[in-house]
């Protein structure tokens, strides 16, 4: 063979080679992405199908603050860490950095009944992505703290009275019949959404205080936290009229406690 006819050769075959190469590393660099695999950096990140802000709102406005987590003056933000499905829906909820069991557990709730989200794209392909959302919890001024304190009086009777040498904590803090979720609701099977407020598309917390008295009943209603348009006066009727509660007490004897809890009102 001539030398030119093999330098030819010689060059087709590099050059067929050389596009085989370039082929075959562009197949390898676009592979098709695991089904089940979960990212947690994404060029295009999953958001709520409300908005950043529209899902804030959704958690202030839906959160039910536990009654028993007011009382013993727990607050603080509970990190959740969840997987957003490819069909916007969200699975594997967890608490990332616990605060306190029940406000873990309503966290819990909140993220899990919360609007879908847009899933995150990756290389133009939707993927499961593992998310973290911040979920706050704090307590009205006023709110809060540890069990009443109480001392006992000449006839050895427990009642609620300002702090001296003889203060203790009572045994047992004082609780709705029924539970926590019980009280709820009942509260939302017997409100009555003011006209006013649903015209004007208002909802959100309204933050009661009252008395639970050695019997059980409720007084010294009062608020703490108003939204307006009929829903104060609103909430101040159903707790007033709320069912009576198992009162705290001390050496198995009745005392009065000062609560503050939250009345919402959510339009459906």
């Amino acid at each position: 063979m001539r030398p030119t006819v093999r330098r030819l050769t010689l060059l087709l075959a590099l050059s067929t080679a050389t596009l085989t190469a370039a082929h075959a590393q562009q197949k390898l660099k676009y592979p098709k992405p695991n089904a089940d695999e979960i990212y947690d950096a994404v060029a295009k990140p999953a958001v709520p199908t409300t908005g950043l802000q529209g899902y804030a709102d959704y958690l202030e406005k839906n959160q039910k603050y536990p009654a028993a987590a007011i009382q013993n003056g727990q607050e603080g933000t509970v990190e959740v860490t969840f997987v957003v499905e490819k069909s916007g829906g969200v699975s594997d909820v967890q608490v990332k950095n616990a605060v306190a069991p029940l406000l873990d557990a309503e966290a819990i709730r909140l993220i899990k009944g919360g609007p879908k989200w847009v899933p995150a794209e990756n290389k133009g392909q939707k993927v499961r992505q593992r998310v973290t959302v911040p979920v706050s919890f704090m307590l009205p001024l006023g709110a809060g703290g540890p069990a009443p304190k109480v001392r006992p009086d000449e006839d050895g009777a427990a009642e609620n009275k300002p702090a001296g040498p003889t203060v203790v904590k009572a045994d047992q803090p004082a609780r709705p019949v029924g539970g926590t979720d019980a009280f709820f609701e009942w509260i939302q099977k017997n409100q009555k959404y003011p006209a006013l407020a649903r015209k004007k598309n208002i909802q959100g917390k309204v933050m009661v205080e009252f008395m639970v008295q050695p019997d059980g009943s409720l007084t010294d209603v009062k608020l703490v936290k108003r939204l307006g348009a009929g829903l104060d006066e609103e909430a101040l009727r159903l707790i007033k009229a709320a069912p009576k509660w198992e009162p705290a007490t001390y050496q198995g004897k009745p005392v009065r406690q000062k609560m503050v809890l939250p009345v919402l009102f959510t339009l459906l």
